[in-house]
């Protein structure tokens, strides 16, 4: 479990205390039932890692988009409240760029969306390639968490941060790489396989 899920929690647990003491226990059930919910929220399952030359999901949710975009194909994925906010790197290999770029906080689901709302741009290179993927920020989520910075090395499916409460993640993969998601699918960080590299 993610760490942030149990400060909300002791948090919401506190609130509950002080309104059950002053007032009735009833009245501090919306407080336990959003702690109880955080902790869901902010859970971080293990996940298997396929091998082979392949790309893997970075977020859990829904593809929404696959599309031609700057001479290969773009993905996005979009996670309501109820997935895992946990991100993961799609390809093993050493950050070449992070990039933080304030915006709108639009319905993550939207089209505009992936240009207009605030985001966190991380590129990796390594044996399979280059990959670009962005943790983009929603209507409801407003804070953007990595977890990496410049020069870290990462293996495939490694966890590089989350996004809290409802949002979006983007994968821009070159025209080396052949897609094997579409849109409407489910998709799992660091388990779904969304791409493969051409031969």
């Amino acid at each position: 479990m993610v760490i942030y899920g149990i400060y909300y929690a002791a948090a919401l647990l506190a609130g509950a205390g002080v309104v059950a003491y002053l007032t009735h226990w009833y009245f501090a059930l919306p407080f336990l039932i959003l702690a109880l919910f955080c902790l869901y929220f902010f859970r971080d399952p293990d996940r298997e890692i396929p091998p082979g030359p392949v790309a893997v999901s970075p977020a859990d949710g829904k593809v929404v988009v696959v599309k031609p975009e700057n001479g290969g194909q773009r993905i996005s994925i979009f996670l309501n409240v109820f997935d895992v906010h946990v991100n993961r790197t799609p390809i093993p290999g050493r950050i070449t760029d992070v990039h933080y770029q304030q915006g709108q906080f639009l319905v993550a689901s939207k089209e505009e969306a992936s240009h207009s709302n605030e985001q966190n741009v991380i590129t990796v290179e390594g044996p399979l390639g280059r990959i670009e993927f962005k943790q983009i920020a929603g209507l409801i989520a407003r804070r953007i968490v990595c977890y990496k910075k410049l020069g870290d090395t990462l293996v495939a499916g490694e966890r590089v941060g989350l996004i809290k409460f409802g949002s979006r993640v983007d994968v821009q993969l070159g025209p080396e790489w052949e897609v094997t998601v579409r849109v409407g699918e489910r998709v799992a960080a660091g388990s779904s396989v969304i791409a493969r590299k051409k031969s």
